[in-house]
């Protein structure tokens, strides 16, 4: 079947665009839409044209895969012109999402007609670190206004047909059959002068708008270069014709695309996807049928995997110890799906639905009836292994087991129980309704199907699952022991909390790691900490914060930790923590210094990079690129910057990362050994990416 067809129904041309799955907007596409729409100018029987696409999609936009390479012609801004000077009218019947230069394509027909249904139009190539560019920064303020233009591209939100039509991006929206609503509305429209977008005026701009809008952007989650330049073609479009505007969307558009940041953003996009392909799992796997979910743990971490769960629609059985510790677990749900409705995340039905799912109970019996157990309870060793021997008399044939453990040996936990292969780790991340990650644990004996269940579970729940190994720490937490380790001892040396996260704050990061810990609660490292009875170096490190513990400040729950907090939880710096961290470096006889914010930004990249790798080569990750995604989607590692691997990869790069690793390691000893894997692919001039590049 052809890329494009066309079909004539009477005197209207319906071109039809069937690239599945989401009819990217390719070379073959592009061709076949010229060819089309050539013949059917050319056609004197072809009186209107209409334009639409198949299945669920109009047109997802460009082939992303491209931006890797040279784009052939016909380039999709000259079409899009192309389709707009017709003298015949064309119609878009917007059958389903349009994004990026799928809604520019519509934008350039000089009608659009969509279903009721369609849930996504919008422009998100700032997502990408890029902007849009075949003239959506000139066509859509031009239909829809500046200001509301603005807000759209420089977010990449999406609206969907019915706030289109408020706005005047659509003309008609249509309970069925798009595609004859869209023939008869073309018709209505032949000997007609077609109505097009690029001819009309932006409406009325308000004064001081896009200084406004530049003076907003400090942290855009895109990095410094394409929301700044978004709005400068924006600004374009009120003052310029369409053809100058169109160059100068073009030019900023080539700007943004050569940025690092674009490179790490589409990195990102590419690697969250990679992260689905698991050794020894195929599409051929049958999935196991999870139906129904148990949650034993209704604290924090347990309430809060249980409404990702509710919020994807399964029904949910909790099980507590004590009645008032369950009574609290429920209403913690009840409220935040009451707050959900308040922020207009959710209607008071929908609210309603899910907490009428959820099963409290007493007994742990209950979760017997259960295709998937979760065991969220805090992390001790030996509770684990009592619950998962009781577990395994509980669960049905087939159920999966899993353990929210964020450190310990899920084989150690998994060999408690007669089914080992039945048992898996899935880590969530606090607040679990919230934050994308879901770190997959595979024991040694986990079953190829429950790994591709967990990974269908994760996307169906709206996180981002990526495999890891067993270790202690597994990834996500091992690499960040060890930065970790590094932040106290630039403490110590006399980098202060305010000067360490500020550093790295303006670096990107979305939080630094020590207001890190106030938001998480310092006490839950404390248990680890005291539970793992450290030695040496790690036992030095760990004194700050288990004196900060010891002084019952255990982060913004008590309105202290390493700052204090207001009633709003604004930080504020502490003189007595700096007292502190003084006096301790005293006592230990280390002499503290000024450290520049680029030295406190290297040392944490560099330890974070180097663990990374040797958890690389100890194939406790599969993949550079799925250990970048764990600190994107788990640990406010800005998507601008790539991740720590990619940094050394494409910023630092792996001779300089290797030499100044070895620098460190002269100054501060085996805490700073550098990884093999990093050695090796510096003296052979190689790269975290090629190394990947051989696992496909």
């Amino acid at each position: 079947m052809a890329v494009v067809e066309t079909e004539k129904q009477g005197d209207v041309a319906v071109i039809r665009m069937n690239n599945p799955p989401v009819n990217a907007l390719g070379h073959a596409l592009r061709v076949g839409l010229q060819d089309a729409f050539n013949a059917a100018n050319a056609d004197p029987a072809v009186k209107a044209i209409v334009l639409t696409g198949t299945g669920k999609f109009f047109s997802a936009g460009a082939d992303i895969t491209e931006f890797r390479g040279e784009m052939k012609e016909p380039n999709l801004p000259p079409l899009i012109d192309h389709i707009e000077k017709s003298a015949k009218p064309v119609v878009a019947a917007v059958n389903g999402t349009a994004l990026g230069g799928g809604l520019e394509l519509a934008l350039g027909c000089h009608y659009r007609v969509a279903g009721k249904d369609v849930r996504q139009l919008g422009l998100p190539e700032i997502k990408l670190g890029i902007i849009p560019g075949a003239g959506g920064t000139q066509r859509l303020p031009r239909a829809i206004g500046a200001e509301a233009a603005l807000q759209l591209i420089t977010t990449g939100a999406f609206i969907d047909a019915s706030k289109g039509a408020a706005a005047g991006l659509i003309d008609k929206v249509v309970d069925s059959d798009v595609v004859g609503a869209a023939v008869a509305f073309a018709r209505e429209q032949v000997g007609k002068t077609p109505r097009r977008i690029g001819e009309q005026k932006v409406g009325k701009v308000t004064a001081g708008m896009f200084d406004k809008a530049r003076a907003s952007i400090g942290r855009h989650p895109s990095g410094p270069v394409a929301p700044k330049a978004a709005i400068d073609a924006v600004e374009a479009a009120t003052t310029m014709a369409l053809s100058e505007g169109n160059a100068k969307e073009r030019a900023l558009f080539r700007e943004a695309a050569a940025s690092p940041y674009a490179r790490a953003l589409q990195y990102a996009f590419f690697a969250e996807r990679q992260a689905a392909n698991l050794p020894g799992v195929g599409p051929d796997t049958k999935l196991r049928d999870v139906k129904t979910v148990g949650i034993l743990g209704a604290g924090t971490m347990g309430t809060g995997i249980g409404l990702a769960f509710l919020n994807a629609g399964y029904p949910l059985t909790i099980v507590e110890t004590t009645q008032e510790a369950l009574d609290k677990g429920v209403q913690r749900i009840k409220d935040t799906l009451d707050a959900n409705v308040k922020r207009g995340r959710a209607t008071e039905a929908q609210a309603a639905d899910r907490f009428a799912r959820v099963t409290p109970s007493l007994k742990l019996e209950d979760l017997g009836s259960s295709d998937l157990i979760i065991e969220a309870v805090f992390e001790n060793m030996a509770l684990k292994k009592e619950i998962f021997a009781k577990l395994d008399k509980i669960a049905k044939p087939g159920a999966i087991i899993a353990t929210n453990t964020s450190t310990l040996d899920v084989d150690e936990i998994a060999a408690e129980t007669k089914r080992p292969q039945d048992v898996v780790g899935l880590h969530f991340f606090s607040p679990a309704n919230i934050m994308r990650l879901l770190e997959i644990v595979r024991a040694e004996k986990t079953a190829p199907d429950v790994m591709a269940t967990s990974m269908a579970i994760a996307k169906k729940i709206g996180k981002v699952g990526v495999q890891a190994g067993v270790c202690d720490g597994f990834v996500g937490n091992r690499m960040l022991a060890s930065y970790g380790g590094e932040v106290q001892a630039m403490n110590l040396e006399g980098a202060m909390p305010q000067e360490i996260d500020g550093a790295l704050e303006k670096w990107g990061m979305a939080m630094g790691p020590l207001a890190v810990s106030d938001l998480a609660g310092l006490d839950v490292g404390y248990r680890i900490r005291k539970e793992r009875k450290l030695t040496g170096e790690a036992a030095q490190h760990a004194r700050i914060p288990d004196k900060i513990v010891e002084m019952g400040r255990l982060g913004q729950k008590t309105g202290a930790g390493y700052y204090k907090y207001d009633e709003s939880r604004k930080r504020q710096v502490d003189p007595e923590i700096e007292a502190l961290i003084k006096s301790e470096a005293e006592a230990l006889q280390i002499k503290q210094r000024s450290i520049p914010t680029d030295e406190i930004v290297e040392r944490s990249l560099l330890r974070l990079a180097n663990e990374g790798a040797k958890i690389l080569q100890e194939g406790i990750a599969l993949r550079a690129s799925d250990i970048d995604t764990m600190y994107l989607n788990g640990y406010g590692f800005p998507a601008w910057r790539g991740g720590p691997m990619w940094q050394v990869d494409n910023v630092i790069g792996m001779k300089k990362a290797a030499e100044r690793i070895k620098a460190y390691e002269a100054k501060y000893g085996a805490r700073w050994k550098i990884a093999p894997l990093i050695e090796k692919l510096a003296a052979e001039d190689g790269t975290f990416a090629a190394l990947d590049a051989k696992k496909k």
